[in-house]
């Protein structure tokens, strides 16, 4: 059965806190963008004093500055000691704004399915959840700071309009957040206000009635260029290959920046994102027959009621305040504050059908509510420092959060109705009360910590770099009747060392410890114990072609204790897990750039073993082994004006065991490869057309086997979008 909505958390929802009006707006967002164009002569005037260094333009819109792009920002996700990726101790992935803009990548779960080492589990239609090298990832951050995920999954998606790039720092990051996880963090990096003035609108369509529109506002807000701001706004309504499902979701993020001096800067900033989904899937199709045979429904299939529907908002306020002192040092202190709702009707469809009638299904409908707060404060220092007569690196800072939830489910007394035949229901079923029993929770999470990283340069080629993060986590309240408190004060040591051999090769080695509290319970309803271990990684860094190709090679090897493993379901629906340890050993190889003129790629392997280290068995094999992400465009030489390209996703086969219905069924999704291609003109300067395909070949395959109910993933579908620029 699935995770009950409040047993595992809902993440990324918030409040009402734009207006309707705001989002009429949106929906006029192309041709106000497009009307901006007279005000270039008024940005060009205000440009004319020199702006800081903080308001820079920040585009990546050409593949020759993305090496610079990579090394002003991307390490930061991991030591927060301004190190390029190469001079990191570990594996980071960057994908820029061309990238997503070339490939129609409109929502973070498409973004991440691209990147190395990363699997998107699309467990039903608005919930996923992410693994990397065998494990949750539930670090996800906005430009830099952020509280792990409540309940370990993403509800709804996050449209990528409103970030210049994403970053994916693989392995444990300890250091920067307040707990350490195995897998990966994942960085949103927003666009941020610009002096001079740039203006973008997008208008796009696509397969199931699909309708996106974008538009991107930049520039001096004063004659003197003082204050710049930035507004993004996105609009996409679709309907879907599943039946009856309809999705709406609407996106705007307005940054703005205000020098209050030479060298000080504030940026206030809001983003805010709503979803609204009719007939979503809570769980989903059933996946073998009374007899063990695999089930194969049609591609559209779905579970959910023609009443469903679930809404999922959210809301971040920000302030940044950063100083920088003239000397290479440099101050940030950043604060956040995160509303989010979730609101639903849902229907689940539990049982096994019978092969010859497909009977054997029942109902299972469920309203729910739930409110989650989030504040966090964050204030950090970094610089160079000399000593032994060699030049080192300082960087130490703070952190304290606190986050609150309230939920609440609602039950109708018609659970267990018999269903007819999911292949030929059409979603019909009286919608009930949900006024029969109920159940909820409320509980606070507070964490702090303190951290600090020194990176020493001991020789000309040699570089070490330690640091640690000591955090306190608290608890207290109740989850669904379980008791939902703990105390726990850990330290989480960091350690790296980078060789550079040559001018184009580095080698490196990291440690790192691994802690993390969780919210999966037992049999007996009892919160598992925090989870901890250690991650080790080692490998070879590379850039050739004056920066404008990068590639890496690692190995790595985590252990995990108390990692939570699916054991079974209360008769409510909500899983229990039991906790094992385990050991992920592999590597990871990636090249990405620019190979040749007009030629930019970017590829990824990965290959690990997960194991149970108490039975030496295969452990979560739901995770593929073996993945291969290819993203590769070029310029044609003979037409420079047309840009062609091609993507592949390709994974070994995975499977999973269920018992749930009085005997052993094993659950198999072979392996498979999926194919996209584009193709982009640019008319002028100014105007452009982008055509998507994706799974061209039109493969069928399941989503995910991380429950053992899952759906299809989409058939071949296309996308053509009309882009102006100024």
């Amino acid at each position: 059965m699935p995770e009950a909505l409040g047993e595992c958390r809902p993440a990324d929802v918030g409040p009402r806190a734009v207006s309707a009006a705001m989002w009429r707006r949106a929906r006029r967002a192309a041709a106000l963008a497009a009307s901006c164009a007279p005000l270039a002569a008024w940005s060009q005037e205000a440009a004319v004093a020199a702006p800081s260094a903080a308001s820079a333009p920040q585009t990546l819109q050409q593949v020759e500055i993305r090496g610079k792009a990579q090394a002003s920002g991307a390490g930061e996700t991991a030591t927060g000691l301004g190190l390029t990726p190469r001079e990191t101790p570990q594996s980071i992935s960057v994908i820029t704004r061309e990238r997503i803009e070339d490939f129609g990548l409109a929502d973070a779960g498409a973004v991440l399915a691209s990147v190395t080492g990363i699997n998107v589990e699309r467990v039903e239609t608005d919930r996923t959840y992410y693994t990397a090298r065998g494990f949750d990832v539930t670090n996800f951050q906005l430009d830099g700071i952020g509280l792990p995920f409540a309940n370990g999954s993403q509800w709804g998606d996050i449209d990528s309009a409103a970030y210049e790039r994403i970053d994916v720092l693989r392995g444990a990051n300890g250091l920067l957040s307040f707990t350490g996880n195995p897998s990966a963090t994942i960085n949103f990096v927003r666009k941020r206000p610009t002096a001079a003035f740039q203006a973008s609108a997008l208008v796009g369509i696509g397969s199931w009635n699909d309708r996106r529109l974008e538009a991107d506002v930049s520039g001096a807000m004063l004659a003197d260029g003082g204050v710049r701001g930035r507004l993004v706004v996105a609009d996409e309504d679709r309907d879907s290959y599943l039946d009856r499902y309809h999705n709406h979701r609407t996106m705007a993020s307005g940054l703005v920046d205000v020098d209050l001096g030479d060298r000080t800067v504030l940026s206030l900033g809001v983003l805010d994102q709503r979803t609204r989904a009719r007939s979503p899937m809570w769980g989903a199709l059933p996946l073998y027959h009374t007899d063990g045979t695999p089930t194969d429904y049609a591609v559209s299939t779905s579970t959910a009621a023609d009443w469903a529907w679930w809404n999922n908002d959210d809301t971040r306020v920000t302030a940044e305040l950063a100083h920088d002192f003239g000397n290479r040092w440099q101050a940030k202190a950043t604060a956040t504050y995160r509303e989010q709702d979730a609101d639903s009707e849902l229907f689940y469809v539990y049982g096994t059908p019978d092969r010859t009638t497909g009977l054997g299904l029942s109902s299972y409908p469920s309203a729910f509510s739930g409110h989650y707060r989030q504040a966090m404060l964050d204030a950090r220092a970094s610089g160079p420092f000399t000593l032994g007569g060699r030049e080192h690196q300082l960087m130490f800072g703070a952190s304290i959060g606190r986050q609150n939830a309230h939920e609440h489910s609602g039950y109708g007394n018609d659970i267990g109705t018999p269903l007819p035949d999911l292949a030929t229901w059409d979603g019909s079923y009286p919608k009930p009360a949900f006024t029969a029993s109920s159940n909820g929770s409320s509980w606070i999470d507070k964490r702090s910590g303190a951290y600090g990283a020194v990176r020493f340069s001991l020789a000309d080629p040699l570089s070490l770099v330690i640091g640690a993060n000591v955090t306190r986590v608290s608890s207290e309240g109740e989850n669904y009747g379980v008791p939902h408190a703990y105390t726990h004060t850990e330290t989480t040591p960091y350690a790296g060392v980078v060789y550079d051999i040559d001018a184009h090769y580095s080698a490196y080695a990291s440690y790192t410890k691994i802690f993390s509290p969780q919210t999966e319970v037992d049999a007996n309803r009892q919160p598992l114990a925090p989870i901890q271990g250690s991650n080790v990684e080692a490998g070879i860094k590379a850039d050739w072609l004056d920066g404008r190709l990068a590639g890496s090679l690692a190995v790595f090897r985590t252990r995990q204790a108390n990692t939570a493993e699916a054991a079974g379901a209360f008769p409510d629906g909500a899983s229990y897990y039991r906790p094992i340890a385990a050991t992920s050993t592999g590597f990871e190889a990636e090249v990405t750039g620019r190979i040749a003129a007009g030629w930019d790629v970017a590829a990824g392997y990965t290959q690990l073993r997960l194991t149970d280290d108490a039975t030496g068995a295969d452990a979560r094999t739901y995770v593929p082994r073996r993945t291969f992400r290819l993203s590769t465009t070029a310029q044609v030489p003979w037409l420079p004006a047309l840009k062609l390209g091609a993507s592949v996703a390709a994974q070994s086969a995975i499977s999973t065991i269920d018992e749930s219905a009085g005997f052993t069924a094993t659950i198999r999704q072979g392996g498979y490869a999926t194919l996209g291609l584009m193709a982009r003109y640019e008319f002028d300067p100014h105007w452009s057309a982008t055509l998507n395909l994706d799974n061209v070949a039109d493969r069928k395959y399941l989503t995910s086997l991380y429950w053992t109910q899952t759906y299809y993933a989409p058939p071949r579908q296309a996308r053509l979008s009309l882009r102006w620029t100024y």
